[in-house]
């Protein structure tokens, strides 16, 4: 009988490695001196990462070292290596075991550039928040070099950049679909997910001096294989386009006869099976073991060809996401299998405890000394209550990292992090400014059977209604709140995480809450858009269901005698978004009053069923057939930018591109003064004073040839320009007068710029 909900084995049950009896450092060593203090002769992990090191449990690289760290294993850190040669990843020598290779907490190339694909100017994980400290593709630049430095030693890929590219995905920064990871970076194993579990089993494994070629079925990581492994049913999910009646095929690969082997010495190997191939329209009729079931995926070579192939391939992948029923996945690279293990078992709350109870300095390391990190500075006070999301939202990809199970923290193990910050961290004030995850009230809320939850396949538990499964009580939360805020010393408690307000609404007594106690003026919430057209694709509520929370804002807000607002979050040219749906937005917003300053465009982030949408032009929230329904999606980079004008409607720089759109779309009645008008008109502009003709580089004007740099007011004083010209001078970049040099670092005052 097959068991319905799967457990695994309790995360802190492992017997601890030797290396124990070096007990704690106060923090992971990061050069052989600080090796050397410790008493090490050599590490048995290193940790490359591209963050700079913060002890602190919102850091992958602090997380997984300091957890390895309490099995006995002595880690090392290598952070933010110049990989530009070897010398770096040889810094603390060979490890015993393996290198562990991380990007960092963010994507190496979603934290270098924007939406539109310009390069960032900084790096909120690098000290002075510098940016240009890691590669691009850093996963597979690290990996690489760790191979060159030390040829035998295996390296082991993992963190969000690895994870969402453990099978063959759409890369946007090339627009081109790429193999998986651990082909490209030559790693020996890929962990993808929260990956306490899979890295333990591993490490104690290889400990035991099993090597990465025997650790074939390790939940939570991918490998390359050969040939496909026997005993197995295989479902063949390779095409889209199956006859109404299909025969059942042979397996392609060689048979074996009575479900054996022979082997190179004559020996029997009496666990292989023959491959039983099924498929995919046949697989309904019969039950499977998931634990000896694997589905095949389109390869490399098709999906990189056939769209429609990537889209259908998508949606396997997130089908196949729940831990209780997910079966293994393998897809063809040339001649190497990338198989995919099922996800990990969720972590359970004593476990949770553990990972985040480890006794981490919740500072960086001192090596920076007085160095502003600006990531840590964001969450030095926050803390991390809960993992997981089961919204769904097509354009994120937490889901696909951390699961849709939500992993929630005990209140004891909460408020025991306060006590932690009050006594670890410089300068501490008394707030704590946030309580969350990457939901804020999704914390203890989960499946209320366990039967159903280990048999479904749901895309999210909130769309398109909440499911009847689904617990929404969300008393835990609210009891969380006034405990923390009832702490010594403590004096205010923000949420600052994402807020689901269509489960918000379910338990009024939460919003009441949070409104009374927790929103200091703002409160930021992400409806994404107001078109059900545009919604539907990024499985989001309607705004019937933000309407409703509103009020219960305002109404609350008002009982409490504060003055609060909602800042709502949305997205342009996302797929399925018209330019007539960006438009009706535009009118919501400026209905509502709503002036956003910060706007987003869609981000085509790896593995997303948005980025499949965008790819594809296909719907992978529904079967994909080459018939089925093709999905409008804004790729060309002035719509993009049209689009995104709409969100800011009301800044003045935006309203002539906009005029020209709402001519071209038929819709000249919205040009005007007036309530029902959206921008308006043309002499309404802000007439900004031309430059005399002879204006050059360096001139009073302040005019550059660079056309992005403002343009000094025309009506400055002469003392001014006078002052001006006697302490600046122009350098041969056209480098806009009163800019100070290398050489002077005297402050000046910057000259007033005049809005265009």
């Amino acid at each position: 009988m097959i068991k319905r909900h799967k457990t695994a084995k309790q995360l802190f049950s492992y017997p601890l490695y030797w290396a124990e009896c070096y007990g704690v450092s106060p923090f992971l060593p990061t050069t052989r001196e600080e090796m050397d203090a410790l008493g090490w002769d050599s590490c048995d992990v290193i940790i490359v990462s591209g963050d700079a090191y913060v002890d602190h449990p919102s850091f992958g690289m602090a997380v997984l070292g300091r957890l390895l760290e309490a099995q006995g294993y002595r880690v090392g850190i290598i952070d933010q290596p110049d990989w530009r040669n070897t010398d770096d990843f040889m810094r603390l020598g060979r490890p015993n075991l393996y290198f562990g290779v991380t990007a960092g907490n963010m994507d190496s190339l979603i934290n270098r550039y924007t939406a539109d694909l310009k390069v960032r100017n900084d790096d909120a994980y690098t000290p002075y928040g510098v940016g240009g400290k890691r590669p691009d593709r850093a996963v597979i630049v690290y990996s690489q070099r760790c191979k060159e430095a030390f040829h035998d030693i295996p390296v082991m890929i993992g963190g969000i950049e690895a994870s969402l590219r453990r099978i063959a995905q759409y890369d946007y920064w090339s627009d081109e679909v790429r193999r998986s990871v651990l082909v490209d970076s030559t790693a020996d194993i890929l962990l993808y997910g929260n990956a306490e579990r899979a890295i333990i089993e591993v490490t104690h494994e290889m400990a035991m001096g099993k090597t990465l070629d025997e650790l074939t079925n390790i939940r939570g990581t991918t490998i390359i294989r050969n040939t496909p492994p026997g005993g197995y049913t295989e479902i063949d999910s390779t095409r889209v386009d199956w006859p109404g009646k299909v025969d059942q095929i042979y397996s392609p690969y060689e048979y074996i006869p009575e479900g054996k082997c022979q082997t190179k010495d004559g020996e029997e190997e009496s666990d292989v099976m023959p491959i039983r191939v099924i498929p995919a329209p046949l697989r309904r009729g019969e039950k499977l073991d998931p634990e000896k079931t694997y589905i095949r995926l389109p390869s490399f070579e098709k999906v990189s060809k056939d769209p429609v192939l990537y889209a259908h391939t998508s949606r396997i992948l997130h089908l196949e996401s729940n831990p209780h029923n997910a079966r293994a996945l393998i897809q063809k690279h040339g001649k190497k299998e990338i198989w995919v293990n099922p996800p990990p078992i969720p972590l359970e709350t004593p476990e949770m405890d553990g990972v985040f109870d480890l006794p981490y300095a919740r500072v960086p390391h001192p090596k920076y000394k007085k160095a502003r990190i600006p990531a840590y500075d964001m969450i030095k006070t926050s803390i991390n209550i809960m993992r997981g999301c089961f919204g769904g939202c097509t354009f994120c990809s937490i889901t696909e990292h951390e699961g849709r199970v939500i992993q929630s923290r005990s209140h004891e193990s909460i408020l025991n992090e306060i006590e932690d910050i009050k006594a670890k961290v410089p300068g501490f004030t008394g707030h704590i400014s946030d309580l969350g995850g990457p939901t804020s009230n999704m914390y203890t809320l989960n499946c209320n059977d366990d039967e159903v939850q280990a048999s479904c396949r749901k895309l999210s538990c909130v769309y398109p209604t909440i499911c009847s499964n689904l617990n929404t009580d969300h008393s835990p939360t609210t009891q969380l709140y006034r405990k923390t805020r009832a702490v010594e010393g403590i004096h205010t408690v923000s949420i600052a995480s994402g807020l689901r307000y269509d489960l918000a609404v379910e338990d009024p007594e939460y919003v009441r809450e949070l409104v009374t106690h927790h929103v200091g003026g703002l409160l930021k919430i992400a409806p994404e858009h107001s078109e059900n057209d545009t919604l539907s694709k990024m499985m989001k509520p309607g705004m019937g269901t933000y309407d409703r929370f509103k009020r219960m804002f305002d109404t609350y807000s008002k009982q409490a005698g504060k003055k609060q607002h909602l800042i709502p979050y949305f997205i342009a040219a996302h797929p399925g978004s018209s330019d007539e749906d960006m438009m009706n937005l535009a009118l919501w917003l400026k209905t509502n009053d709503f002036k956003p300053d910060q706007v987003q465009t869609f981000y085509p982030s790896p593995m997303s069923l948005a980025t499949a949408m965008y790819h594809s032009g296909k719907n992978p929230l529904k079967p994909v057939t080459y018939k089925s329904e093709d999905v409008y999606t804004p790729k060309d980079a002035k719509q993009r930018v049209m689009q995104k004008s709409f969100l800011r409607y009301h800044d003045s720089n935006n309203w002539q591109d906009l005029r020209n759109t709402l001519i071209q779309m038929g819709r000249p009645d919205l040009i005007g003064n007036g309530e029902n008008k959206l921008v308006p008109s043309a002499d309404k502009d802000i007439q900004t004073p031309r430059r005399p003709k002879n204006a050059k580089p360096g001139q009073a004007t302040g005019a550059s040839h660079t056309s992005n740099r403002p343009t000094m007011a025309k009506n400055a004083t002469n003392e001014k320009t006078r002052a001006k010209r006697n302490n600046s001078t122009t350098t041969a970049t056209g480098r806009a007068s009163g800019t100070p040099t290398n050489g002077n670092t005297a402050k000046r005052r910057k000259p007033k710029v005049k809005s265009r």
